[in-house]
């Protein structure tokens, strides 16, 4: 009796210690390039943040907050950082990227001035989750894909998209364009004054545009010719926002930057070849397709993220590791 009385005792202290256990939540908030996006089931477009689960261990909770249009002025105002701020755990981090609206200067409900009101949202962030005893890491604004040197009018995303491709585009230049100024500089300024983890999303995202050159680069983006994308029929060609494939690259691209800048993170960073999540957050929607994709002769890595899948048919010749989150359930 007094052994099945420890034993019980020892299996309740277990339950308590998992029960407590502390999930740390990567919050993200910041404009469209990172943002969740509606119906992605019918919709190949995808933001940075949407994917990054898929880039950790289930140590770590994505919870992505940012949304299209938002600047550091307007996520303030319009409440949406309280939200953040309200859900915020001592240890849980949060990553800040803002740019591409901030610049908007026609826009009063969006536009913050360099070395006034953006510099100052940008602290206001970092002292308010700092007391909530987060970490808050700051990033600079991902590139725009600009390769034309023609002096922009206004710095505007509608200048860089269309939502008909024909096939043609108008470059005078074989190198990447900045479109940002001094606006992808003030995070980095912040961060050395106010002791934050920094991001070079910037330097980052430029150099893999610039690496995949003029042509190669458009497969980052919402770049679709007629009847090449049976989501997107009538073609698109758009240099700011990423498709599924664009989004995984540069999303792992930038969890091996936080590996880097934050060791606590490191050792949750994972690396997969293809992340499968029915809610499109990898860059594929359906297990199966993610194993017809798979060529032979290569090991690939499969995430699966979540969903309840039929056991895939894997053919033979093709060499896959599955790797699985717990919510995950797979029929036969």
């Amino acid at each position: 009796m007094k052994k099945i009385i420890r034993l019980l005792s020892l299996l309740s202290i277990i339950l308590v210690l998992t029960s407590s256990k502390h999930q740390t939540t990567i919050f993200i908030i910041g404009d469209s390039t990172a943002a969740e996006k509606l119906h992605p089931t019918t919709n190949p477009e995808r933001g940075w943040g949407m994917v990054f689960q898929g880039c950790f261990t289930e140590d770590i909770l994505v919870d992505n907050h940012a949304v299209n249009g938002e600047s550091t002025k307007s996520f303030i105002d319009e409440g949406k950082w309280q939200k953040v701020l309200d859900k915020i755990k001592p240890g849980d981090y949060v990553f800040i990227e803002f740019g591409h609206n901030d610049e908007k200067s026609k826009d009063p409900r969006r536009y913050t001035q360099v070395g006034s009101t953006f510099d100052a949202n940008l602290r206001r962030f970092v002292k308010e989750t700092r007391e909530r005893k987060g970490v808050p890491v700051l990033f600079n604004c991902v590139v725009r894909r600009c390769f034309w040197s023609a002096r922009l009018d206004s710095v505007d995303d509608e200048r860089l998209r269309s939502t008909f491709y024909d096939g043609n585009e108008t470059i005078t230049s074989d190198t990447l364009i900045d479109t940002h100024g001094a606006y992808k500089d003030v995070p980095a300024k912040i961060a050395r004054e106010m002791n934050v983890p920094f991001i070079n999303a910037n330097k980052i995202t430029h150099d893999i545009e610039q690496g995949m050159g003029v042509i190669g680069s458009r497969k980052l983006h919402m770049w679709f010719l007629p009847a090449e994308n049976k989501l997107v029929p009538k073609g698109k060609k758009d240099n700011t926002h990423y498709n599924y494939n664009g989004a995984h690259i540069i999303a792992n691209a930038l969890a091996d930057a936080v590996g880097r800048q934050i060791p606590e993170l490191k050792k949750y960073v994972r690396h997969y070849d293809y992340v499968v999540s029915a809610q499109g957050r990898g860059n594929f929607m359906n297990l199966q397709e993610a194993v017809k994709a798979v060529p032979a002769g290569k090991k690939i890595q499969i995430l699966i993220l979540d969903g309840t899948w039929r056991k895939p048919v894997v053919p033979i010749g093709k060499n896959i590791k599955f790797v699985m989150y717990s919510s995950v359930k797979i029929i036969k």
